[in-house]
């Protein structure tokens, strides 16, 4: 598969393009550029482009990604009344059984406000200890400032995900992508931890211990069902797990996803028994280069009839676009099918990221009367071909 590279759109543009204020004709030059910007967004956004970007150069977005993102790992394999403790105190819950032994992603939500997007929690940067403790240290006080920092992160990205959804507005007309952000009044932020085969074995070690239930119980939410069966994929959600992913092929169904670049953690096999024997998480503090240098994000273009595989500069935000942003603009922006693939042959490498879902209010309509009908059919029309692509990555994993 070849590797796409996403554009980079740096901070300082996204501020100005989001800005009430106009430059005058005297800087014909930087009007220009910054048009310039709006069309390379629009078309990396686009129906032609990969439906993703990269945001460069956010201010504190990297501290606060090298601080959150560990937790992730740590929280996942804490025993689970020590977890349900800390995030009720925390103020998260989960999107998945957290007591189920043979989990392949544990995920750690919270809802966020817009009306306290621009009122900070005040949490600073500079007292969350960054890379501070022993390596293998367990302390409860590092998770002091876990919900803070959650929300500090979530906030920053919302912020951009509000500049993004103007600055489109703009380029297509109207206001309804910002609109439809501000009206549903909360985005949902998730801390998300992608197991190692490291820690699935820490994990169903513990569970026998407690003689928790081996069997594996996974649930389909009907919705998504319903949206799988719509796009004539259904059936790839089914033969994930044979091929190596993390997560299986979808489409987020809200405005925007924002996400970090993932952080990679490499766990020893030495560790596993400290984990059991003394009911304490396992600790890893090793960051991990990407094994392949990308994201391990897969994404489907139906116009190249293609799978890419995403490159994103380190420390960037990613920004990719959803169902409901792709039919209320009419296709001037494009949800892109996506997975997460485990990379080959890595047993002790985890995968730690935090994103957040920018979705329309429950109650919003829409309505594809005006969505142009060659775009719609690009949509679920070369299912066999990821189909194909998930079958030789399969026979590919297992040599």
């Amino acid at each position: 598969m070849e590797v796409v590279e996403l554009y980079e759109l740096h901070y300082s543009d996204l501020l100005q393009l989001s800005s009430e204020k106009s430059l005058s004709d005297e800087f014909i030059e930087e009007i220009q550029r910054l048009e310039l910007v709006t069309r390379s967004i629009m078309e990396n956004l686009g129906p032609e482009g990969p439906g993703l970007l990269a945001i460069t150069g956010v201010p504190e977005a990297s501290n606060l990604r090298r601080t959150l993102l560990p937790l992730a790992r740590k929280l996942a394999l804490l025993n689970n009344d020590d977890r349900k403790r800390l995030l009720k105190k925390q103020n998260l819950g989960s999107d998945v059984s957290l007591k189920n032994p043979n989990r392949d992603v544990s995920s750690f939500s919270m809802q966020l406000k817009y009306e306290q997007c621009y009122e900070r929690s005040g949490c600073q940067v500079d007292d969350l200890d960054v890379g501070n403790r022993d390596e293998g240290e367990v302390d409860q006080d590092e998770f002091k400032k876990l919900g803070c920092t959650f929300k500090e992160l979530g906030y920053c990205m919302m912020d951009l995900g509000l500049r993004l959804a103007q600055i489109c507005d703009k380029a297509i007309g109207g206001q309804e992508l910002q609109q439809s952000l501000l009206e549903s009044g909360t985005a949902k932020g998730r801390l998300i931890h992608y197991h190692s085969a490291v820690d699935n074995d820490v994990i169903r070690e513990a569970a026998k211990r407690n003689g928790q239930s081996k069997a594996r119980n996974v649930k389909v939410d009907k919705n998504e069902q319903s949206s799988l069966k719509q796009r004539g994929i259904e059936s790839l959600k089914d033969q994930s797990n044979d091929y190596g992913l993390w997560q299986q092929w979808h489409y987020d169904y809200g405005i925007f996803t924002l996400l970090t670049v993932p952080m990679f953690l490499l766990s020893s096999h030495q560790e596993a028994p400290a984990a059991i024997n003394n009911d304490s998480p396992v600790s890893s503090k090793h960051e991990f280069p990407s094994p392949g240098g990308h994201t391990y994000l897969h994404i489907f273009d139906p116009k190249k009839n293609q799978v890419f595989i995403v490159k994103a500069p380190s420390e960037s935000l990613i920004l990719q676009v959803g169902e409901a942003a792709d039919i209320l603009s009419k296709g001037k922006l494009r949800a892109t099918l996506h997975c997460v693939c485990r990379p080959p042959n890595v047993e002790n490498l985890s995968r730690e990221t935090f994103v957040v879902f920018l979705q329309p209010a429950w109650s919003k309509q829409f309505s594809l009367l005006d969505y142009p009908l060659e775009l719609l059919a690009l949509s679920g029309q070369q299912c066999g071909y990821v189909a194909r692509e998930l079958n030789s990555l399969g026979r590919s994993l297992r040599n």
